[in-house]
Order: structure tokens, then sequence, then C-alpha cells
């Protein structure tokens, strides 16, 4: 009984969230000076989805959301299928994507990942240049002997990732980047198997994640801030969510 009254719960949770994110969406269309009639275009239909990743999914630098305004297009249909089947979680993305399929979900990501803006400045660093300069060590050449890849190795040179399926680095908030890698290595946050972040993430001490973070959000954004496409060379870790699937592989060349 416990089980039962637990899942219903969960689903009146989700329900919440959905009505939630539909309200925001709605009151961010009608709060607008001259809104535009609805039209059933992908572009108004995750307008809801600007309440938290900010107008266009530019995100803010000082905010704890992330932007996917560019990100590459295979990592955010991952992420959403994460979220919806519960790897990632976080309330009200759960609830949002829960009843969504893998061919919506694929039309969302590529959506996000057409758009071609620029980034704002990264904010004035608060943590100390010890503390940037050991998280910049690490995440351009790792640690060999606790078996840590330099980030440069899986996220490209530039750190502005690899398409279709590795995001880039830079501009994203302290915060975020404190969170996420926290929540990989407690276990709080999963991907596909096998999951090379997770692997990376409990081998850093929280020191480590404080270091790496405060350089990364320190650092602007280049101006060609797109993914190139990835090199034909393997990467340092075997990673479940860089595979080709049936969603992804279909739109590879959209």
């Amino acid at each position: 009984m416990a089980i039962h009254a637990s899942a219903r719960v969960r689903a009146r949770r989700r329900a919440l969230a959905r009505c939630a994110l539909v309200l925001v969406g709605v009151s961010a269309i009608g709060s607008a000076p001259a809104a535009a009639p609805f039209e059933d275009t992908i572009a108004q239909r995750v307008v809801a989805c600007t309440a938290c990743h900010g107008k266009e999914g530019r995100a803010a630098p000082d905010g704890y959301y992330p932007r996917i305004a560019g990100k590459p297009a295979g990592y955010l249909f991952n992420q959403l299928r994460n979220f919806r089947d519960e790897r990632r979680h976080y309330e009200l993305m759960n609830g949002l994507l829960a009843l969504l399929d893998d061919a919506y979900l694929q039309e969302i990501a590529d959506h996000f990942a057409s758009l071609d803006l620029p980034y704002p400045p990264p904010l004035a660093p608060t943590a100390s240049a010890a503390l940037r300069e050991a998280g910049e060590a690490l995440v351009r050449r790792g640690d060999p002997a606790r078996g840590l890849p330099a980030c440069n190795d899986c996220h490209g040179v530039q750190m502005t990732g690899l398409a279709p399926f590795v995001p880039g680095l830079l501009g994203l908030p302290r915060d975020y980047l404190n969170a996420q890698l926290g929540a990989w290595r407690s276990g709080q946050r999963r991907a596909l198997p096998p999951d090379c972040m997770a692997q990376v993430a409990q081998r850093l001490s929280a020191e480590d994640i404080g270091a790496v973070s405060a350089w990364l959000a320190a650092q602007p954004v280049p101006a060609d801030s797109k993914a190139p496409p990835a090199p034909a060379t393997p990467l340092p870790l075997a990673c479940g969510g860089v595979k080709a699937t049936p969603a992804t592989a279909g739109s590879a060349g959209r």
C-alpha cells in the first residue's frame, strides 16, 4: 500500500509541476507588451522553458539555471530523456517531460541547438587566484595519478563541446557547475551507462569541484561558440551518452 501511495504522490506532483510550467509559459506570453497571437510553432511551445533558462534559452551568468541555447542537439536530447526517465532529479523538469515521447524531445533539442546567440562576458571571479589555478590544471591536464582525464580531452580544446553529444563547459554559472558535479559525485545525477561523468566526479574531492567550477565560470566564451564535430579518436572514457540512438541517428542530417 505504501508503494502505491508513493506512486500516487509522485503522479500528483508531476501533474502540479506540468500545470505550473504551463501557467508560467502562458504568463510569459501574456505579459509581453504587444503579444502576438499564439502560433503552433516549436518556438512558442517552449516559451515555458524560458521562465527558468532565460529568453531564448540564454540564461543568466549569475543565476543557477544553465544556458541551453546553442548546446549540441544530441546532448540536449539525452538530458531531456534523462529528466523524463528520472536519471536526473528536478521536480519541475521531471513533471514537465514525464509524458513526452522521444520524437517531441528531439524536436525541443533541435530547436534550442539551432539558436546561435552571443554570450555575455563572465562575471568577475570571486575565488582566489590559487584556487582558480588549481582548477585550470585539472581542466587542462587532469590528474593521471587518480585516473582523471583533462576536461579538454572530452569537451574540446576550447571547451565549447563536441557535436553532437558533448556539451561546452563555458558560459555556465559557477553554482550550476558546482551542483552538477556534486550531484554526479553523490549519485543524484546519472546518465546512460557507462556513466563517464560519474566516474570522473567520484574521483574529485569537494575542493577539486570548487576549483574547477571557479576557473570555468571565470572564462570568456570564444566568439565561435559552436561545438565542432567530434573527432574520430575515442574519448578517454567510455560514455553511454555519446552512443547513437534511433532518435539521434535519425536527426543527424538536420
